[in-house]
C-alpha cells in the first residue's frame, strides 16, 4: 500500500530509481555483461538465483542507499526472495532507505500495427494483494513502440491505462512504461503521437488517483514537459534503452524534471569476479553519474 512516507521520497527527494527487474527472456544476458556464461547454469531454477544473487549484491553495496537511490523496480522473484536474512522489499525500506517497486507485467505480444501491446496478466489481482502485504509501493509494466503509428500508440496507452486502474485500486502507484524503441526510424514522430495520447489518458483519471510514466529519452529535450506538471502523475522516470551510460546521462540530464530509471546503463560496469571493494567502487560511479543528469540540468 502506498506509504506516506514512500510517496514524499518518491515525489520530492532528489534521486533515481534502480531498475533490477530483469524477467526470464533479458535475464541470460544480463548474466553474460556480469560475467556469468550460459553455460554457468542448467536450468532457470539455478540462472535466476545467480540473478537474485547478482541483485543482493548490488542491493547491499554500500552506495546503494537512498541517499540516491530513491526507489528500485524488482522482478516478481525478487520481491519474494531474501536479502540478509529479510525479505528484499523490507531490507530495502528499512535497511537501505529504498523504495520498492515491483514489475508486473509478462512480456509482449508479436508486433502489430507498429507496437506490441503486453501480453495478458493472469493473476494479477493477487499479485498485487501479495505486494501490498510486502509493503511494495508502486508497480511497472513495459510495452514498445516501434512506429508511429496513431492508432498503434493509442491502442498501446489504452492498455497501460486500463491495468493502471486495476492496480491503483489495490492502493498502489502504477509506472506506465510505453518505450519508444531507440532503433526506430520513427522515433521522434511516434514520441509526438506517444504525449498527446499520454495527456488525453491524464486527463481521464479521477480525483486523486495518481500515475507515474516511464519514457525513453526524447529527441526533442523536454519533449515530456506537459506530462512532467500533469497533478495526475507522482513523477516521470526515464529507461536508459539500450544507450550508453554517457548517452544516457547526457540526454537525461537535457531534459528537466525527469529522473533516471536505468538498468542496463547501471549495471554494465559490474562483473562477478570483482572484490567487494571493485564492485562498490564501480556501482559508486554510476550512481553518481547517474544521480547527477537525475538532479542537475542543463
Amino acid at each position: 500500500m502506498a506509504d506516506n512516507m514512500m510517496m514524499a521520497q518518491i515525489s520530492a527527494k532528489r534521486g533515481f530509481l534502480a531498475a533490477l527487474d530483469q524477467s526470464g527472456g533479458s535475464t541470460p544476458g544480463a548474466l553474460r555483461a556480469y560475467g556469468i556464461p550460459d553455460d554457468a547454469y542448467h536450468d532457470d531454477a539455478e540462472m535466476f538465483q545467480l540473478i537474485h544473487e547478482m541483485r543482493v549484491r548490488v542491493m547491499s553495496a554500500p552506495s546503494f542507499s537512498g541517499d540516491k537511490v530513491i526507489g528500485a523496480i524488482l522482478f516478481e522473484g525478487t520481491m519474494d526472495g531474501l536479502a540478509m536474512g529479510k525479505p528484499v522489499p523490507a531490507y530495502l525500506w528499512e535497511d537501505r532507505g529504498v523504495v520498492p517497486f515491483l514489475k508486473v507485467d509478462k512480456g509482449l505480444e508479436a508486433e502489430k500495427d507498429g507496437v506490441s501491446l503486453m501480453k495478458p496478466i493472469p493473476g494479477l489481482d493477487p499479485l498485487l494483494a501479495r505486494a501490498v502485504e510486502h509493503c511494495i509501493f508502486g508497480t511497472k509494466m513495459r510495452s514498445v513502440i516501434n512506429q508511429a503509428s496513431r492508432t498503434g500508440i493509442a491502442a498501446i496507452v489504452a492498455q497501460q491505462f486500463a491495468v493502471a486502474g486495476q492496480i491503483i485500486a489495490h492502493g498502489l502507484v502504477p509506472i506506465l512504461e510505453p518505450e519508444v524503441s531507440i532503433k526506430s526510424p520513427e522515433k521522434a514522430g511516434a514520441e509526438a503521437i506517444l504525449r498527446d495520447e499520454l495527456v488525453k489518458g491524464l486527463d481521464g483519471l479521477q480525483d486523486g488517483q495518481q500515475v507515474m510514466i516511464k519514457l525513453t529519452l526524447p529527441e526533442v529535450p523536454d519533449h515530456y514537459a506537459p506530462l512532467i506538471g500533469h497533478d495526475r502523475v507522482t513523477g516521470v522516470v526515464a529507461l536508459s534503452g539500450g544507450y550508453t551510460l554517457d548517452d544516457a546521462c547526457r540526454r537525461l540530464a537535457a531534459n528537466h524534471g525527469i529522473i533516471a530509471s536505468f538498468s542496463r546503463a547501471l549495471l554494465d560496469g559490474l562483473k562477478y569476479p570483482m572484490d567487494d571493494t571493485e564492485f562498490d567502487t564501480a556501482l559508486a560511479a554510476a550512481i553518481d553519474m547517474i544521480y547527477r543528469a537525475s538532479t542537475v540540468k542543463d
